[in-house]
């Protein structure tokens, strides 16, 4: 008798291989737990410990003019985001690495079924494309998102399943369904504005060059969008009603030449953007150039209209993105500071949908051009496959040495502290030299620096006085802090833009510079560095006492600010 295995068909038998390799692409985080190693940039650094601010102060649901003292004495609730996000929720009930973890779970599965759905019913038909639709789908739901945007441009795909078969009248209610629910687990400004937009251009088309003005089609857009407006709620209130500056308003996006905005254009082009990888340099990219030779050498331009249009956007977005920093935007920006307030650069956040369809459909040119081609093809598939597993962030990380979310965020190291400093935490501030403040909010003490991008305008102008004379010997620092300041950090010249100098490091600051005066009258009285500083006194900064853990990835020096 056959098993069951041999009496599915092939489609099915990709399907089971593909639902194995997820899992094993998933299972590191699940088995290995707080010992796993992660993303730190814009994950560990900021949204993981926001989640835990959130839960240990009880503001998931705080009042929208609410503040967060744990934070610059009071960082706006507004800052962190809607209540009605998935991933908020996830790390509410759960503890941080298990709702990170169950997160990813979501968020590539979703990509998969999505991206599968839509190549076999709009892009791809028939049974001897099968490997094709499997494949592209599960390389697409590797790719290394940026974790905290859930489904904001990874679930693109499903979306896009969804309002095609509204649009060609095919629809049933499970496509409504996708539609409402899509904005609990996705993010409006990180993703789907710029989905919605497209989705809109479409409608225009159809209903100029085609003479269907769809309303079916345009409800759905609507629907959508009126489902991000009130789940986001608190961005549609601060941008209605604004309240006091923020320090969004002295960020400035226009400052690339004309020359650093084409080199940008083609940097993009090839490697992508760190809240996008695609992993798509390798693989994808030449195998798109050689498919469109194919087709420039056999005039079939008609038949893969849908290519070229693809082939053309995904250059098209990566201009845009570049030449949204050129300094010829200047003026305008000035003028119109929502152009400063709102990153349009994001269009290119619609990439990863269009490389992966561009995949699928490079592979599709050359498994209908012979034998050895449609080999060709096989072995892209497996390459791309091969490349994406190599990004899997405990392969990645790992072998850059970075710390695991347990010696990250050093929990055991930090009780030590509290303990010794034996006050409560709520009455007495602290700041971090050489470390990312998120491991100090995590760990529950209240912080005079931190990593947001949006917080009283004024907060970041009384916080600059502390590190005035160390910005004036780096004007690097000086315009990151400046010109944009979502890192308010106790920056130091003699450290630059490193924030996390590990127990190892024989790294030394000798000329130190702090206003400590205007630390203390902020609140301050205690800095954690990661290095030792060797003219202390001569910052009014007395050494406590040497903290060290063998599950730490830091050696924390303890001053007193006296």
């Amino acid at each position: 008798m056959k098993t069951v295995v041999e009496r599915w068909s092939q489609e099915k038998r990709y399907l089971f291989i593909a639902i194995v390799l997820l899992g094993m692409y998933l299972a590191p985080m699940f088995i290995m737990g707080e010992n796993s190693h992660i993303r730190l940039h814009d994950n560990l650094d900021s949204n993981i410990a926001w989640y835990k601010v959130l839960k240990d102060n009880q503001q998931l649901f705080g009042p929208i003019d609410d503040t967060i003292a744990q934070i610059i004495n009071g960082l706006p609730r507004n800052a962190f985001g809607t209540e009605f996000s998935g991933i908020e929720w996830l790390h509410y009930f759960l503890p941080s690495m298990t709702a990170y973890a169950i997160s990813q779970a979501i968020v590539r599965v979703f990509a998969f079924a999505g991206m599968y759905l839509l190549l076999k019913k709009h892009f791809m038909q028939g049974e001897v494309f099968g490997a094709i639709r499997v494949f592209t789908a599960l390389a697409f739901s590797l790719t290394p998102f940026w974790p905290s945007g859930m489904l904001s441009t990874l679930g693109h795909p499903l979306a896009l399943y969804a309002f095609l078969n509204i649009r060609s009248r095919d629809s049933s209610y499970k496509d409504w369904l996708i539609l409402g629910l899509l904005p609990f687990y996705s993010s409006f400004v990180l993703g789907f504005f710029f989905f919605l937009f497209a989705m809109g251009i479409l409608w225009l088309y159809d209903g100029i060059f085609r003479k269907d003005w769809n309303g079916r089609f345009l409800g759905g857009i609507l629907f959508m969008t009126s489902m991000y407006l009130l789940i986001e709620y608190r961005l549609v209130y601060s941008l209605v009603f604004p309240g006091e500056p923020n320090s969004r308003e002295e960020y400035f996006s226009a400052y690339l030449s004309f020359s650093e905005s084409v080199r940008l254009i083609f940097k993009n082009y090839v490697v992508g953007h760190t809240h996008v990888l695609t992993l798509h340099q390798y693989v994808i990219l030449p195998l798109s150039f050689l498919a469109l030779g194919i087709i420039l050498w056999k005039k079939l331009w008609k038949r893969e209209r849908r290519f070229v249009f693809l082939f053309v956007l995904n250059f098209v977005l990566s201009a845009w993105y570049a030449f949204w920093f050129y300094e010829g935007w200047d003026l305008l920006k000035e003028r119109i500071s929502l152009l400063n307030d709102f990153n349009f650069a994001r269009f290119h956040f619609l990439r990863p949908l269009v490389l992966y369809l561009l995949f699928a459909l490079s592979l599709r040119v050359l498994w209908t051009n012979g034998m050895k081609w449609r080999q060709l093809a096989k072995i892209a598939m497996i390459a791309q496959l091969f490349i994406l597993f190599l990004g899997n962030p405990e392969v990645y990380y790992g072998k850059r040495n970075t710390p695991s979310f347990k010696e990250f965020y050093a929990q055991e190291q930090f009780e030590e502290i509290k303990a010794f400093i034996g006050k409560p935490q709520d009455s007495y501030r602290v700041a971090s030299i050489g470390l990312h403040p998120a491991i100090s909010q995590y760990n529950g003490f209240y912080t005079l620096d931190t990593y947001n991008n949006y917080y009283p305008l004024s907060y970041k102008h009384q916080f600059r006085k502390i590190i005035e004379a160390e910005l004036d010997k780096n004007k690097r620092l000086e315009n990151y802090f400046d010109n944009w300041g979502g890192r308010c950090y106790i920056f130091v010249d003699e450290l630059g833009k490193k924030y996390d100098y590990g127990k190892n490091s024989k790294k030394q600051i000798r000329k130190l510079e702090l206003h400590t005066e205007v630390f203390k009258e902020m609140g301050g009285e205690y800095f954690f560095s990661s290095v030792p500083i060797l003219n202390a006194s001569d910052n009014q900064l007395k050494l406590l006492k040497v903290f060290d853990h063998k599950d730490s990835a830091w050696r924390i020096y303890l001053y007193q600010a006296v």
